[in-house]
């Protein structure tokens, strides 16, 4: 979505949107980042969780009272990194889960998080856990988007559950937008080689 093209980017920034760092942008937290928005306020700001920077590391290292469970943790961003954040998508099993479009959710019950783990109802693929978040103060995402540091692309559900760990999302996700954005996802991640 060419932001030159946006005429109200206040409306164009919505939860379940991605963010897609332009592929200039040189600050190694959101190199190549793509960003899920979930959360959107034009008075309080935005806030969302990176989708493609693993740790490697297995959320029983963080929490060892945590059920037996096979996932790695991701990179959320810089905010509040001594903060667990999961999106999921099993909605109403987990009561107080903040709904970001169909079939995808934010937060919810940790408590009843952990029993359902422990029951094995919820599996690896049905949610996604991040330390930190990434996070803009009222107005600075948008001034971001004017300098071009960020595109907005669309949310395809296998971005979340099916791209856990994948360092080529970046690209994927470009491809999938129409006109200028495939030519962006040939782009090399070391200008160098350009």
């Amino acid at each position: 979505m060419n932001i030159e093209k946006i005429d109200n980017l206040d409306a164009a920034i919505v939860k379940s949107k991605l963010l897609v760092a332009d592929p200039y942008m040189n600050e190694s937290q959101f190199k190549r980042a793509v960003v899920l928005l979930c959360e959107h306020n034009n008075e309080t700001g935005t806030l969302g969780f990176i989708l493609n920077k693993n740790l490697n590391i297995k959320l029983n290292d963080l929490i060892a009272s945590f059920p037996d469970f096979d996932t790695n943790v991701h990179y959320g961003g810089p905010v509040s990194t001594d903060t667990i954040h999961y999106v999921h998508n099993v909605g109403d099993l987990l009561p107080e889960s903040i709904r970001i479009t169909n079939g995808l959710y934010w937060g919810g019950d940790f408590e009843q998080m952990k029993t359902l783990i422990a029951t094995d109802i919820i599996k690896p693929e049905n949610v996604r856990f991040f330390l930190g978040y990434s996070g803009w103060g009222a107005g600075q995402l948008q001034e971001e988007m004017r300098n071009h540091s960020w595109l907005l692309a669309n949310l395809h559900a296998n971005f979340v559950f099916k791209s856990k760990g994948n360092s080529k999302l970046w690209e994927t996700v470009l491809s999938k937008e129409s006109g200028v954005f495939d030519v962006l996802a040939q782009i090399p991640s070391d200008l160098s080689w350009n």
